[in-house]
């Protein structure tokens, strides 16, 4: 529900604590199926080193007919829990969790298509959620606000135990999430504005090639780095992906080959760039509003950091710079998946367009006999790729701290997220995820709706 840092201590203490049980492999963990899976999926997730392995006894099960499941594969629950774990692959070897995600997700799709008591339980929508929407597809911010939606008080017991103490109870919980999300969109409004008036006072509204998506940037930015301390690190991510799209559509469509040579030029002499004139009002539009952003950040990161980075990020950080070849991978990891999602979504737009990509290049020259063969054929290297960047990430050793590391990997879900359709390119698609995160409250309903209101009280009164 996104509220994990209030809780940091005791989720560290009980991930210890589950991870020695881990480790000897103890009954209150191992005997039960779902509990095995959860344990596995959340461990790995937050680092810990655990092998699929342990979890052959759940692929074996895939042998089974539902019909004839018995003993610890009878339930929904199980079956639900087996499939998450099997979503966090870090590996092409890991076979274990492929037969448990074949196994399971056929399971579960029967049981969604019948007309058997499940579509009465609130179970029905979460297992509907985790089939249709991964964990690598989504922001956080989304998944945070459909769990609080859709949390069932009487279901969820906080049990009383040397972590956690018994003066919380489900609906405190679910009360703290409520107010922390519905003032977080409170400040992400503001900051949105702020962004509105940026793009204003750089005139870059006034560019008719360039597409105006800021809203589709800031909600990448607040459905990944959603606390309220990462307000800087929004913003700059928003003006980033403005000013990135701006330059590509002045590359496709919008410069001239005059207006294009210019303002290489200018970036080039960056500093020494008042020597030359700007070929057009469009050029010194972008290279102003590139220059006066990339130098705003330098000097807020080098104030931080009690040394000059400006110099790294006007050279784009080279080889040169990042020694380490981690920088490198996590790059390329990212970027390879990110491009191929793209390709598979944006074919037929860009074919029309006379563009290649990689799709129609396996049909042309890379032995697709059509154009769904090679989105198949794709598939496959997306795969390999978001596995091999989550495996980086979660590692614990390397020269890239763990919070620069996730941020590869919270792009890589932003890809994901942007792929489901041609979204980006699209006057409508997303901007219903835009105000779920950042306009519209939360709907909650019955006696979820009072917490609302106790909380926006909450929130009013003066201090």
């Amino acid at each position: 529900m996104g509220i994990f840092r209030y809780f940091a201590g005791e989720i560290k203490r009980v991930l210890d604590r589950t991870y020695r049980c881990w480790l000897q492999t103890h009954e209150e963990i191992m005997v039960d199926t779902a509990t095995c899976a959860m344990a596995f999926r959340i461990l790995r997730m937050n680092g810990y080193d655990v092998s699929s392995d342990e979890l052959y006894h759940v692929a074996e099960a895939s042998g089974f007919h539902n019909d004839s499941l018995g003993g610890y594969l009878n339930d929904t629950r199980t079956f639900l829990e087996s499939h998450k774990a099997s979503t966090v692959s870090i590996s092409e070897d890991e076979f274990i969790l492929d037969t448990i995600g074949s196994w399971s997700g056929t399971l579960l799709r029967e049981q969604l298509g019948s007309r058997g008591a499940l579509r009465r339980t609130t179970l029905f929508r979460e297992v509907e959620h985790a089939l249709d929407c991964p964990f690598y597809t989504t922001l956080d911010r989304l998944d945070h606000r459909w769990t609080i939606e859709n949390f069932n008080v009487t279901s969820h017991h906080m049990l009383e135990t040397t972590y956690l103490s018994s003066r919380y109870t489900s609906r405190d919980i679910l009360a703290l999430a409520i107010r922390d999300f519905s003032s977080s969109q409170f400040t992400y409004q503001q900051e949105l504005q702020q962004l509105e008036s940026w793009v204003k006072e750089c005139r870059l509204d006034q560019l008719p090639f360039a597409r105006q998506k800021l809203a589709y940037f800031y909600l990448s930015a607040a459905g990944t780095m959603f606390p309220p301390e990462l307000s800087y690190a929004r913003i700059l991510w928003a003006k980033n992906g403005v000013l990135t799209t701006i330059v590509d559509d002045f590359f496709d469509v919008g410069g001239s080959k005059e207006e294009l040579e210019n303002l290489v030029t200018l970036v080039e002499m960056w500093d020494e760039h008042h020597k030359i004139e700007f070929y057009t009002e469009q050029v010194e539009i972008v290279f102003s509003s590139i220059y006066n952003s990339v130098n705003q950040l330098g000097a807020k990161a080098s104030l931080l950091q009690d040394r000059n980075v400006t110099k790294h990020l006007i050279q784009i950080i080279p080889e040169s710079v990042v020694k380490d070849p981690e920088y490198n991978e996590l790059f390329r990891l990212m970027s390879t998946c990110g491009r191929l999602l793209n390709d598979v979504q944006t074919f037929e737009r860009e074919y029309g367009e006379g563009k290649l990509n990689s799709v129609s290049l396996l049909v042309l020259h890379g032995g697709c006999t059509s154009i769904s063969e090679a989105r198949r054929e794709l598939q496959k290297p997306i795969d390999t790729c978001r596995r091999d960047l989550l495996r980086l990430v979660l590692r614990e050793e390397g020269a890239v701290p763990r919070p620069c590391k996730e941020l590869f990997w919270e792009m890589c879900k932003v890809c994901y997220f942007y792929s489901g359709s041609d979204g980006f390119s699209s006057p409508v698609e997303k901007a219903r995820e835009v105000d779920a995160v950042i306009n519209e409250p939360l709907k909650l309903q019955g006696s979820h709706a009072s917490l609302v209101a106790a909380c926006c009280v909450r929130e009013t009164k003066p201090r």
